[in-house]
């Protein structure tokens, strides 16, 4: 019996610290963002401001900056092509190594996930030239292409949720004289709307949290997204620590928006095709 309350304890001693990790920076940011200048400089980061010295000024600040609007328009537009293909040569792709038999295909199962063992900054200088040469530099197609063709893991969630598929479905489609596109689009797409689902929330979190291929890729102005917007308050001239957490603070309740609502879509289409019947 004491043996069980103590393997209890000890879990929700481990579960309250994981909670601690995870809330205490944004609490941090949110505290920095209701101080001044002055407070934020004399006070500690764990405390929070003092009614004298709360201000909701830093938000005012950002929320009315001209390139907020900006950084939400090209994220939007990045994020909604690249969704698209995601899921249109996600599925096609899935589908084929899926359900074909071809010369070679272990092989090309294999580099693909061979594509997501090797991190990415070490294939950086080839990835620039080659954006470079599709004059695609400074544009808002670069991140668009980066993000279409280096995201490996919605192959495994398709693939999984495929192969938990009736294989029924396909011959009695078949033998009605259903051809392969028509297969596709008629009957395996509809059911992929879970982990299509999955695919996009997952892509748009990761997306929308991104910083190193705008800020490398489109260092333009006018072609400022969400994150790199924040780049404006971390320079040397205008630099604030209080003005730069209420904006990590405004661009992240989409994230967290989204996350909320959808999570149980994550869970399911992660899950789904786990166990075949």
């Amino acid at each position: 019996m004491l043996k069980k309350i103590t393997n209890q304890a000890v879990k929700q001693i481990i579960c309250l610290c994981m909670v601690v990790i995870v809330v205490a920076p944004i609490l941090l940011t949110l505290f920095a963002a209701l101080k001044t200048k002055a407070a934020i400089n004399t006070t500690s980061p764990l405390m929070f401001p003092a009614m004298d010295e709360l201000t909701f000024d830093n938000f005012k600040k950002v929320l009315t900056d001209k390139y907020l609007l900006l950084g939400f328009k090209n994220t939007f537009i990045i994020l909604a092509v690249s969704l698209v293909f995601n899921v249109i040569f996600g599925t096609i792709t899935a589908y084929i190594m899926e359900l074909f038999e071809f010369r070679g295909k272990k092989l090309v199962i294999a580099l693909f996930f061979i594509g997501m063992l090797i991190p990415s900054f070490v294939t950086e200088i080839s990835r620039f030239r080659i954006i470079q040469g599709l004059h695609l530099y400074n544009t808002l197609g670069a991140p668009i292409v980066i993000y279409i063709a280096a995201d490996l893991m919605q192959l495994y969630i398709y693939r999984q949720f495929i192969s938990g598929l009736p294989v029924a479905l396909d011959e009695a489609a078949l033998l009605d004289g259903c051809s392969y596109f028509g297969l596709f689009t008629k009957i395996i797409f509809p059911l992929l709307a879970p982990a299509t689902a999955t695919v996009c929330i997952i892509k748009t979190i990761n997306i929308i949290n991104d910083m190193y291929v705008p800020y490398l890729y489109m260092p333009k102005n006018k072609l400022r997204t969400l994150t790199t917007f924040l780049m404006n308050y971390a320079n040397a001239q205008q630099g604030s620590w209080q003005t730069l957490a209420a904006g990590i603070i405004i661009i992240m309740i989409p994230t967290i928006l989204i996350y909320m609502f959808f999570q149980r879509y994550i869970l399911e289409g992660v899950a789904a095709g786990a166990v075949k019947e």
